[in-house]
This record gives C-alpha cells, sequence and structure tokens, in this order.
C-alpha cells in the first residue's frame, strides 16, 4: 500500500513539472520573452502591401531587435496598411532619413521590420512617420511575374 502511494506521487510530480515544461515552450516559441516591455516611443510607417507582418512581429537594425510592431491597420486616405512601430527608448536617435521595409526570415519564415537608418543629423521623433518604406515580397505574386513572362517569352 505505501508503495502504491509513493508511486502515485512521483507520477503526479512527473506530469506537473512535463506541464511546466510545455508551458515554458509555448512562451518562447510565441516570441513572449518577458511579461514586462521596456519603456518605448512609437514611429508610424505605410506600406501598400504587408504580406503576413503580425503585431508583436520584431523591428530590427543590423538584425538586432531594438522594438516590435504594436498595431496594424487600414489608412482610408491613402488606401494603404499603417503600422505602428514601438522601438525601445534606448534606440532614440534614429536618423530621420531611415527607412522601413518588411523582410522575411528564411525563405518561408515569418515576416519583421528591418530598418535602415539613413545619413541625417535630424532624429525621428516620438509620433514621426517613416517616410521610406519597401512593402513585403509576396511570394505568389513573384512566381505569377515570373509563369507570366515565360509564358509571354514563347
Amino acid at each position: 500500500m505505501q508503495n502504491s502511494r509513493a508511486l502515485e506521487i512521483w507520477v503526479g510530480l512527473f506530469t506537473v513539472l512535463g506541464l511546466f515544461a510545455l508551458f515554458v515552450l509555448a512562451m518562447r516559441v510565441s516570441n513572449i520573452s518577458d511579461f514586462r516591455e521596456p519603456p518605448s516611443y512609437s514611429l508610424t510607417a505605410y506600406f501598400t502591401n504587408i504580406g503576413g507582418l503580425k503585431v508583436k512581429a520584431p523591428v530590427t537594425i543590423a538584425g538586432v531587435r531594438v522594438g516590435r510592431v504594436a498595431a496594424i491597420d487600414f489608412d482610408e486616405q491613402s488606401f494603404s496598411a499603417r503600422v505602428i512601430l514601438a522601438i525601445e527608448s534606448k534606440y532614440d536617435e534614429l536618423p530621420d532619413d531611415s527607412s522601413a521595409a518588411i523582410l522575411t526570415s528564411g525563405l518561408l519564415g515569418e515576416q519583421y521590420i528591418g530598418l535602415e537608418p539613413g545619413g541625417s543629423l535630424d532624429h525621428l521623433q516620438p509620433g514621426q512617420r517613416i517616410e521610406y518604406t519597401q512593402s513585403a515580397l509576396v511570394l505568389e505574386n513573384i512566381i505569377g511575374q515570373f509563369l507570366y513572362s515565360k509564358a509571354a517569352g514563347d
């Protein structure tokens, strides 16, 4: 009887540890690295096509994460996507002629925004718009253009 009770306790403990490990794995995979966000300021960028860009996607400079996508919505005046970027406050000296491009990690990986600093001596201020943007490359459009050019060439 005692042996059976000890076995039940070990199985229960093993199950709890397994569930905790699954929870930690789920948090890592879902890009939730920390429950508190560092202080940040917002910048706005407009794109004609955002592809599969999602809220919370990373914003990088030279491959280093400097922020996240805070919001995505549709601008009815320009008929384009408005993307709000939350940039960490310690990166507050971005030149005002910087550009933003929607990039893909790997061939079919997740999309993120890559910032390319410009050469201006003036800096982007909180709430300001990034003027130079490059929309996402949509794989279906590229394949369609390739097939169309092949068909037109024959």
